[in-house]
């Protein structure tokens, strides 16, 4: 095997490697309430699922959604960011990362509220949820069903 071609087959092999490297080495900033245990246990689910965690105490999480341009209607006890996109809510780490994978034009996701079941709000009796794909307008459809 020529050298060119050893060099070639190494770059492709990496490739798949590398992305998912790039994608886990995004952090996730988080704002939440200071005083909320459940943004906490939603903060424990990313990292126990590969993502670097900043979390920031912020009094006010209406005022930093809003700043963010995640509607009101869709909120929850915290908003995050990763990648270019807002996260809004208990949205589960798979979802976040099909979001970073498919990368679509749109501000981010949301799960609103807090359903008992989501990461974060773990339960005895769960309930059925979405997350849902926000758009800029502040329109939303399903991007997954839980």
């Amino acid at each position: 095997m020529t050298l060119r071609l050893r060099s070639l087959l190494l770059v492709v092999a990496a490739l798949p490697f590398g992305s998912a490297l790039a994608q886990s080495a995004a952090t996730v900033e988080v704002f939440k309430s200071p005083s909320c245990g459940c943004c906490g246990k939603w903060v424990e689910h990313l990292r126990q699922n590969g993502f670097q965690v900043q979390s920031h105490d912020v009094n006010n999480i209406p005022a930093t959604r809003k700043k963010l341009g995640m509607p009101d209607q869709l909120g929850s006890c915290h908003t995050a960011t990763i990648g270019g996109y807002v996260v809004e809510g208990h949205v589960p780490a798979a979802d976040i990362r099909r979001l970073l994978k498919d990368k679509p034009k749109a501000l981010g996701l949301a799960v609103p509220s807090m359903p008992p079941g989501s990461p974060g709000m773990e339960s005895a009796t769960p309930m059925p949820y979405q997350t849902l794909l926000v758009q800029a307008d502040g329109t939303s459809k399903v991007f997954a069903q839980h």
